[in-house]
Order: structure tokens, then C-alpha cells, then sequence
């Protein structure tokens, strides 16, 4: 029988980007050669240099460039020349919107041999975040006016709507069953806004009642600060709007040990476009070049990837070598090591090998 083909676009973009999607691949390609399964990565070089060339940050078929693939392996976007709402919106918010990748998922858990800040979380952190990524107060929508006067406005409006309320409810409630604590916290603001924050809590509330069999709690986004801090073993599974859920994720990847680990999936649930897979940690032009990246987040984003495209073992794999590898103490700066990127990818290849 012939294997399947999974036909994979990096965009490794800018800054760091680059250094830690070359070295996934690396690890990716050893992994698929040692347990024979098909995997084909295509380099696009979309991006801040592409930007300067070209006068825009992807090409005008982009999408359909992209649909051609099973999904799409992203590093970071974002330069110290160009405003950072120019690049966002250019590139990355470009593709989530159009390709309805709407489910933003963010796991983050205490590493083996990391450890995390909080002295209340005894036995670490273990969590997922469910971002809704394609409204709400990322919607685009807005303007300015009266440019330069003392009087000049700004809007920013916050879409919420029902359709896309409801898909990013079931898909939090799906995720918490699919958890052996089968727990959910719906984070909100509907004490001060009024409109759509209330028909999410409205909205949640409905959707609850086809999941019976998932314990779920709702919380004021200012409340679950504290809460994740005070009381994080009380929290499994969190679900929230773009903004809150953008400032939240973060939030988490340092209270776990460190934003160099966390992972985040762009998915659309339907499946009619290709999902995306990126690290958290954005292009971090301060350690550019340096060799002291931590690649564990894009090696953990791409053992998302493998899970989401069908290759579920070797997603496993993938984690325990990772997990092995820190365990051993091969740690970059930021989870308090003295490794390089190169270091980590070595060890992670040398645990590979032993499969």
C-alpha cells in the first residue's frame, strides 16, 4: 500500500522564525525517515524581506498557494523596520481570517526538567487555551479620523457573532470531554461590555447543555489572572475571546516555565482549508542569530501538526524525545540551560535515533 504524502508550507518568516523552523524540520525529517511515514516540507519565503521587495508580506494567490498543502508550519513574523500592525495584518491575521482558522489552541504544561514559577502549583501546569481566532476585537473593523488634531478618533470595534460564538463553544466543550478532568472555564467581561460579551456568556450557556458530562465555570478575565496564579490546579481547559485569550496564553507560557515552549494550533475544525502551526514566542529580534533560540516550541507546534494530519504515534514520539532531552538538562537560557539551538536539535535527533 502506498503511504500517504503530507505535503507541509513553512513560512519560517523573520527573526528567529527562521532558525527555529529549519531546525523542526531537521528534527521532523529524522523522525518521518526512522518510522517511515511520507512528509514533504515546501519553503515559501513570505515575510518582512519579502515585504521590502515586493511592497506586501505574501504574494496575491497566497490562499490558494496555501490550499494546495495539508497544513502550513510557521515560525514568526515581525521586524524592527516595519510597524508591527502592518506585518500582523499582512501576513499572519491574513491567512486566519480568509481560511476560517478559528480555533486557536494553546496547551501549555511544565517541561521535565523546567519548572515553574508558582510555588501553588504542586504538581505543575497543565492546561489547554482555546482562543476564538477570527472576530471578536480582532475583527478589523474601525477607523480613524480627524488625523493630526487635538480632536483626532480612533474606533476599535469588537465583532462577536452568534455563528462564530457558537463554533468556538462547541470546539472548548469538545476539547474539555476529550480531557481526562473533563473541565471547562469560560473566561468573559460581561459585567462592562454590555453587547456581545453577554450573548457569549449566553451563547456558552446553551451550548452547555448538549455536554452533560462536562464540568464547566464561567470567570471574569480580570478574575482568572488571579485564579491562574493563586489557584492554578483548579483550571484545565480555558476558552475565551482573541484579545482576552491572546493576553491569557501568554500569561500561562510563563507561569509554566517559559513562553520558548509553548506551542499554538491555527485550526479550521471543518477541514476545508489547511491548518496552521506556529510557536508563541514571535521573531525575538534581540536573539536573532545568535544560536540560542529554543526550538522546543516549534518542535512541539509540529508534533501538533503530525497529530492533526494523521500521524498520531509519531507525535508521541516526537514529544518524548523532546521531553527526554530536557529531562537530561539540555535547556537553552530561557528554561535556565546554557544549550544552544544547535545543542537541543542533537539531542532531540540523538533520542530519534534510539527509537
Amino acid at each position: 500500500m502506498t503511504q500517504k504524502m503530507h505535503r507541509i508550507a513553512s513560512i519560517p518568516g523573520d527573526g528567529i522564525g527562521q532558525e527555529v523552523v529549519s531546525a523542526t524540520i531537521e528534527v521532523v525529517n529524522k523522525l518521518a525517515s526512522k518510522l517511515d511515514f511520507q512528509i514533504e516540507f515546501s519553503h515559501i519565503p513570505w515575510g518582512t524581506a519579502y515585504y521590502k521587495e515586493h511592497g506586501q508580506f505574501m504574494s496575491d494567490d497566497a490562499l490558494d498557494v496555501l490550499r494546495k498543502f495539508n497544513a502550513v508550519l510557521f515560525g514568526a513574523v515581525g521586524d524592527p523596520d516595519i510597524p508591527d500592525h502592518v506585518s500582523l495584518w499582512g501576513l499572519l491575521l491574513k491567512i486566519r481570517s480568509p481560511l476560517q482558522l478559528y480555533a486557536n489552541v494553546r496547551p501549555v504544561r511544565t517541561f521535565p526538567g523546567t519548572k515553574t514559577p508558582l510555588n501553588t502549583a504542586k504538581n505543575g501546569i497543565d492546561w489547554v487555551l482555546v482562543r476564538e481566532n477570527s472576530e471578536g476585537e480582532y475583527c478589523g473593523q474601525g477607523g480613524r479620523s480627524h488625523i493630526g488634531q487635538p480632536w483626532e478618533a480612533a474606533t476599535e470595534l469588537a465583532i462577536f457573532t452568534r455563528v462564530g460564538i457558537e463554533r468556538i463553544m462547541r470546539f472548548a466543550f469538545e476539547t474539555a470531554r476529550s480531557r481526562p478532568r473533563k473541565k471547562l472555564t469560560v473566561v468573559t467581561k460581561s459585567n462592562a461590555m454590555r453587547h456581545g460579551m453577554v450573548l457569549w456568556d449566553e451563547v456558552a450557556e446553551e451550548v452547555s447543555k448538549d455536554f452533560p458530562d462536562v464540568d464547566w465555570d464561567k470567570m471574569l478575565v480580570d478574575a482568572i489572572t488571579i485564579r491562574m496564579v493563586a489557584h492554578p490546579d483548579s483550571l484545565d481547559t480555558i476558552v475565551g475571546t482573541n484579545l482576552h485569550m491572546d493576553i491569557l496564553s501568554d500569561l500561562a507560557a510563563g507561569l509554566a516555565g517559559s513562553i520558548g515552549v509553548a506551542p499554538s494550533s491555527n485550526l479550521d475544525p471543518t477541514r476545508k482549508n489547511p491548518s496552521m502551526f506556529e510557536p508563541v514566542h514571535g521573531s525575538a529580534f534581540d536573539i536573532t542569530g545568535k544560536g540560542v533560540a529554543n526550538p522546543v516550541a516549534t518542535f512541539w507546534s509540529a508534533a501538533e501538526m503530525l497529530t492533526w494530519i494523521g500521524e498520531k504515534d509519531a507525535a508521541d514520539k516526537l514529544m518524548g524525545c523532546v521531553e527526554r532531552v530536557c529531562e537530561a538538562g539540555i535547556l537553552t537560557a530561557d528554561l535556565g540551560g546554557k544549550a544552544k539551538t544547535r545543542d537541543v536539535v542533537d539531542a532531540v535527533c540523538a533520542e530519534i535515533e534510539r527509537l
